[in-house]
């Protein structure tokens, strides 16, 4: 048995970005970021910060571009998923990112929580 699952709790470091695809489909990309707060050797605490790319697409891609923006907390649920692509020059690269099955969002304006799925 395998299990590939993400669960994400973090803040949009950017505004969505979305767009169609060639059979209509919207498609949208966020930029989340978790921290995480250490102690080092000394006692000295310290933050790390996490970017990750996030992909969805459908109804969710369309409530996630409507409704989200820059510093919004989010719930995330998806997989990852590593794809390779040409860049304008021919040149491979690639991308790891989640692709979400599940978008709440958790910081509503009058502090409620949203369900998209």
């Amino acid at each position: 048995m395998t299990v590939n699952k993400v669960i994400l709790v973090g803040n949009l470091g950017a505004d969505p970005e979305s767009r169609e695809s060639k059979s209509g489909s919207t498609i949208a990309n966020l930029r989340i970021a978790t921290s995480e707060r250490t102690k080092d050797r000394e006692g000295n605490w310290g933050d790390h910060t996490e970017w990750h790319r996030v992909v969805c697409f459908g109804r969710t891609a369309e409530n996630v571009a409507r409704f989200l923006s820059k510093g919004r907390q989010v719930y995330i649920e998806g997989k990852i998923r590593s794809r390779k692509w040409q860049d304008r020059d021919g040149n491979d690269k690639y991308t790891t990112e989640i692709v979400a099955d599940q978008v709440k969002f958790l910081s509503g304006d009058k502090g409620g929580v949203f369900f998209f799925f």
